[in-house]
Formats: structure tokens, sequence, C-alpha cells
């Protein structure tokens, strides 16, 4: 366990309470506040949230244990009978009913008598592309969040790290099964992230779009249907792009589709895309390695060229509980790359020599955000 010392043993003690913080900490003020007729039902709202807080982690582990057991997933067809699903989980009723009364509490199920169901939210958590699947995925997660401070001091060593091996550059131990399940929960979560990049970038217009570090396609495979005429170029790792050709069979698409298989950090792009899309690439990795990416993609796109950048940004200067708290944590705990804002992507593109810089509003922040850059075109003075 980490050394517990905080504000109170080791640091300078704060400053006295501002006048608003000294009467709301005052619990002859909390105790007014409960009872007075206008401000009691925010008294409450606070302290519901507040314990939301507190507990949120037991509501991750309801909704983990769910997944496990595709409890979810087996109620899609309709109701079913407290009985059967302790017999098929193996679980003793009186705990199961635990289970079932904590997913109703954070309104995944609701409970009839001798059974249970989905709630909107519950159907929508087993049919979203990927969601399950990422849930069972935070194990490892878990486990690293298990000490938060030794966590936050950098005194860990986190097993997210260890999962992907890529996010280090070393290619050569990556093994079918890790690169399979890494390209299947990636392919799963890039339907949404897909949608809402497409939502918010316009690709009528490109004639060859490379998506660099695309997986198995998925991105591409959106792409293509929404754009008849568009080609299609593939670029990643040995290991994880040969996945793709069946995936773009599948979808009617090997036509207007090729794959360069290679590593970004090692080898240079292949020229002749006029858009260059990378789709959760950034945040896995450092800012030297980043910088290094955008400086091949500029060099790869022709004058007046694209780039889209699309993945989960951080709220800046405005935190995001989506991806301030999350994503930041997540890719802290990958070791090598970090949640940064649109306005530091931004700054890291212009750097790169790319101008036309755009960031959209976000549609699902939880989902994706997108920057778009364009190369520009030389003027030759007379």
């Amino acid at each position: 366990m980490a050394d517990g010392a905080g504000f109170g043993s080791s640091l300078t003690p704060a400053k006295p309470f501002g006048l608003r913080n000294k009467i709301m900490a005052s619990r002859k003020f909390q105790s007014w506040a409960a009872r007075f007729p206008l401000t009691r039902r925010f008294v409450r709202q606070e302290g519901d949230a507040l314990f939301d807080l507190m507990a949120g982690f037991c509501h991750s582990q309801i909704l983990m244990a769910l997944a496990e057991l595709q409890i979810p997933e087996a109620l899609l067809g309709g109701p079913v009978a407290v009985a059967d699903i302790a017999s098929q989980t193996n679980i003793p009723p009186e705990r199961l009913q635990v289970l079932l009364q904590g997913g109703a509490s954070i309104g995944v199920l609701k409970l009839r008598k001798g059974g249970v169901a989905l709630t909107r939210r519950g159907a929508a958590f087993a049919t979203v592309p990927g969601l399950s699947a990422m849930v069972r995925h935070h194990r490892a997660f878990y486990r690293d969040l298990e000490d938060p401070v030794a966590f936050f001091r950098g005194e860990t060593t986190t097993e997210l790290a260890e999962i992907w091996p890529y996010v280090f550059g070393d290619t050569s131990n990556i093994d079918s099964k890790t690169a399979s399940a890494y390209s299947d929960l990636m392919a799963q979560s890039q339907a949404l992230v897909a949608e809402d990049t497409l939502r918010m970038v316009d690709v009528s217009g490109i004639d060859t779009l490379m998506d660099v570090g695309g997986g198995t396609g998925a991105f591409l495979v959106a792409v293509g249907q929404v754009n008849p005429d568009v080609k299609l170029r593939l670029f990643d790792l040995p290991s994880v792009a040969p996945d793709a050709a069946s995936r773009f069979a599948q979808a009617g698409l090997s036509d207007r589709t090729d794959t360069h298989l290679g590593s970004f950090r090692e080898d240079t792009l292949p020229e002749g895309a006029d858009a260059i899309s990378l789709i959760r690439v950034l945040f896995d990795h450092s800012d030297d390695t980043v910088r290094a990416l955008l400086g091949k993609v500029y060099d790869a796109l022709p004058e007046g060229g694209r780039l889209i950048v699309s993945e989960p940004m951080s709220g800046g200067a405005t935190p995001n509980k989506a991806t301030d708290g999350y994503f930041a944590l997540y890719t802290m705990a990958m070791r090598t790359g970090r949640t940064r804002s649109a306005a530091e992507i931004v700054k890291l593109v212009t750097e790169a020599g790319f101008g036309q810089v755009t960031s959209p509003k976000p549609l699902r922040a939880y989902v994706t955000s997108v920057v778009m850059a364009v190369k520009p075109t030389s003027t030759l003075s007379v």
C-alpha cells in the first residue's frame, strides 16, 4: 500500500475556508437546509450524488458480474425466471437476488414477480457494439487501480501496458492470440466511433483514404459504405492487418481496398492517398511518437491532402467525466500515451505544418472527438 500521507500530514495547511465553503461546512446550516422547503430538494440531490461517488466502485462490479455472466444478453428475448438464471449461472438464489437487485438499482434490470427483464438501458448495454466486451476487459484495469495513490504516483507496474506491447513499439512479441483479441475489441468499439466521426467529417471528394493503425479495417468499411467512390487503404502491423481482408470481402469492398503492412514507428508511410485518418491512435502514444507520426503523415500527403484525427479527448479547461474521469486514467495505465485535449492536438498538428485546423463540437464526448487539418498548398512568389 502506498504511503497514505496527504494534505493534513505533509503539506502546508490549507488557507481558511472561503465564506461560502465555511457556511456549507457548518452542520447547523446543513441541518437547516435539509429541512427548509426551498433547499431540501437540492440537499437531497447533493447527498445522492455524493453517495454515488462513494459507491461507484460497487456499481461497476455489479455491471462486471452481469457482463461476465452474460445476463443482459440472455434477457434480450424477454423476461427470465430468477430460478432459471440461478441454475444457469450456478449462483445461490439468495446471492443472485442481491446481484439482480443491484442491477435494477443501476438501471440495467427491472424485477418482476419471480423473474427479471431488461430496461432500455440494459438492452442498449447488451447490444451496443463492444460495450459489454470492454467492461469484461476491465479486469486488468481494476487491478491497476487497486491502489490509486500508488497509481497516480507512478509506483505501479500496470497490467494494461503488458497486455498490449505494441504501445511500446515491440511488434515482435505480439502473438496471434493477443493481436486477435485486441483487434476484435477495437473493431467492436469502432462502430460508434465511425458513426460519430462520419457525422462530423465530410468524406465526399476524397479519392483515396489511408487509415493508419486501422486494425482490421472497421473504420474503412464504414467510410466505404457512405462514400461509394473512395478508394480505401489500410496501414498497420503485419500481426493485425491481414484479418482485414475478410472484413473487406464481407462488406463487398475488396475491389477498392489495399493493405500495406508496416509500423509507423519504424517505416515511412506510403504515398498516394489524399486523406489520412488516425482513429484512436494518438492517445496510445507519447508526444514524441505523436510528433514523429504527424511528420510522416505530413510527408505522405500531397498538397491539399486532409488529416482526420478521431479519438476521445480531454475536456481541457472544462473537465469531462467520460474523458477526464475514464480515458485519461486508461491511457495512463497504458504507460505510453495520454488523453489530450482538442487544443493540445490542434497544437501538435499545427507544429507538424498543417493548416486549416478545425475541431467541431463532439456529438458524444465519451465516444470520440475530431480534429481535421489540411496540408497547405505551396505559394510561389513571382
